[in-house]
């Protein structure tokens, strides 16, 4: 921790959240002669690195400063009236469940944009690109930064148009199809989410957030927050996903480009389980302890069908692209998040919490991963890779085939890596639910999970088998091809055995290095972020921040 004023907390934690849309209105903007370069193309990417760059610094920043002897108060705030008649303000500020996940986001888009510069989106305007990218980073930060119900639906909102044109303008095949599927899922979950929150909001008499958590539900009946519980958590379960409210997201990702799969996995999803943490556990209690069973009933048929549908990618002759089959195991992932929630104990939702980090980072290693497979080969098929590799990743690229065998055994729990603690802590916390909670159920529900763990370990040990080892040299080019076509691939042919494949580039290895780095570090010194997220947690428990 270093010293720094309130003033300049308060600064930097606006910055955040207004830097990305001044920087996306400056992408749109001519660049000047001097800074054309030889490419006004490369002139726009640069400057979303330069722009993502500073956001990251001043995030870094605002974590060096924050106070880690009181993550449970809200620090760097600002609090000024917007809407006088409704009660509506512009609040700001962070505490140690929101630091975390700024400041993953914040890494993950400089990590995009530095991608996108080496490795340039085709098909459409770059100045498009940059300034959707930007204007994404600015909902997905402010989603973590207001404490306004309010203010926070309209965040959670500001990234739904830019990941829409992400994924319509530079995905792959179907990608209309999988972007409509997306907008719509999510717009008719905020729109009853938005219910629950007016209800919320008008019976309290406030819509602050610090506000209403305090209050722990005294001035709502209980009637009323279950109804609110209702509304607010299926708009939170779409944006989770949780099981069945899941369907948008495989074609979701299977469509979108690489750096819209990074973003939509390693922040978007995480919204979600946020909402439930920050709104709906400390502001309606007594509701959430009336649907904590339910949420955890799908919660573990989410890690079940998440694993059995990456299983039965993941086979011989199921052609499974590998992007779908990632999106299935983060529907199995988040499973694990909603399950410690639901047993609202300390232990639970602190594993929620480093689940939601450890995803984000692996996860977003995982998609880098399958984004640079599909670009070498030519397709994602599994079948295809398998069959056309002959000696595969290990005996052709063997960097980039131990960099993904890595990424898999972390996100299969592997003690030692980030994976680990979450899910265990979040199984931890449902052996023990929190009083009112029926333990029979939760036992059962516990038992369910840690099943789901073994097929987890199961489908990733095939595909890193199957990806990295092979089957010999039995395929031949044609076939790549004639898969990459099929799933709107970039049209380079898969390679049959012999020819030279590239390994990790610098530049992949610059964003992909961070990721990995931080896997280790939070696998083996979980105590700095759960240090940061559990006096929080507790203070959201026992009735909000004081």
């Amino acid at each position: 921790m270093i010293d720094i004023s309130p003033s300049v907390m308060q600064f930097l934690l606006a910055f955040l959240v207004v830097g990305p849309l001044l920087g996306a209105g400056a992408a749109l903007l001519p660049a000047p002669p001097g800074l054309r370069g030889k490419s006004p193309d490369q002139a726009v990417l640069r400057h979303g690195v330069t722009v993502t760059a500073a956001l990251l610094i001043a995030a870094v920043v605002l974590a060096l400063g924050f106070d880690h002897d009181q993550p449970s108060r809200m620090q760097a705030t600002t609090d000024i009236s917007w809407i006088p008649a409704l009660d509506v303000r512009i609040h700001l500020g962070i505490d140690g469940i929101s630091l975390p996940l700024l400041v993953l986001t914040a890494l993950l888009t400089f990590l995009c944009a530095l991608y996108s510069y080496f490795s340039p989106p085709t098909g459409a305007s770059p100045k498009a690109f940059t300034a959707l990218l930007l204007v994404l980073e600015a909902g997905t930060i402010a989603s973590f930064a207001v404490l306004d119900l309010l203010l926070l639906f309209l965040a959670f909102e500001m990234v739904l148009i830019p990941m829409y044109f992400l994924i319509a303008r530079w995905g792959g095949a179907r990608r209309q199809a999988a972007a409509w599927r997306f907008i719509l899922y999510t717009l008719l979950g905020s729109v009853v989410m938005l219910l629950g929150l007016l209800l919320v909001g008008l019976r309290a008499g406030t819509f602050d957030m610090v506000a209403l958590a305090i209050d722990n539900g005294r001035s709502l009946t209980v009637t009323v927050q279950v109804i609110a519980v209702l509304a607010i958590g299926i708009g939170l379960a779409v944006k989770a996903p949780m099981w069945p409210l899941h369907s948008w997201l495989p074609d979701a990702h299977t469509a979108a480009p690489t750096v819209g799969s990074v973003l939509l996995a390693g922040v978007l999803l995480k919204m979600g389980t946020y909402g439930f943490v920050r709104i709906v556990v400390p502001v309606a209690p007594d509701g959430m302890r009336v649907f904590a069973p339910y949420l955890a009933a799908l919660a573990v048929i989410g890690i079940i069908y998440g694993s059995l549908a990456c299983l039965a990618l993941a086979r011989t002759g199921a052609k499974g692209d590998l992007k779908r089959l990632i999106a299935y195991s983060s529907v199995g992932h988040m499973g694990f998040v909603l399950l410690g929630i639901a047993s609202m104990t300390p232990t639970g939702i602190n594993g929620a919490l480093f689940a939601n980090i450890a995803h984000g980072l692996i996860t977003g290693l995982l998609f880098f991963l399958v984004g640079a497979v599909k670009e070498r080969y030519g397709t994602a098929d599994l079948d295809t890779l398998a069959g056309a590799t002959g000696a595969a990743l290990y005996g052709r690229a063997p960097r980039l085939g131990g960099l993904f065998a890595f990424a898999a055994v972390a996100s299969l729990g592997l003690p030692g890596l980030a994976g680990f603690w979450g899910e265990m802590l979040a199984l931890f916390g449902a052996f023990r639910p929190a009083e009112g909670l029926s333990r029979p159920a939760f036992l059962t529900f516990t038992a369910i999970g840690a099943f789901g763990t073994l097929l987890t370990a199961a489908y990733l040990l095939v595909v890193v088998r199957r990806l990295c080892m092979g089957r010999g040299p039995t395929a031949i080019a044609e076939t790549g091809t004639r898969t990459a076509k099929a799933h709107g691939g970039a049209g380079t042919p898969s390679r049959t055995e012999g020819t030279p494949l590239a390994d990790i580039r610098p530049y992949e290895a610059a964003a992909w290095a961070p990721l990995a780095v931080l896997t280790v570090v939070a696998g083996l010194w979980p105590a700095v972020l759960l240090g940061l997220t559990d006096p929080a947690v507790q203070q959201l428990l026992a009735g909000g921040n004081q």
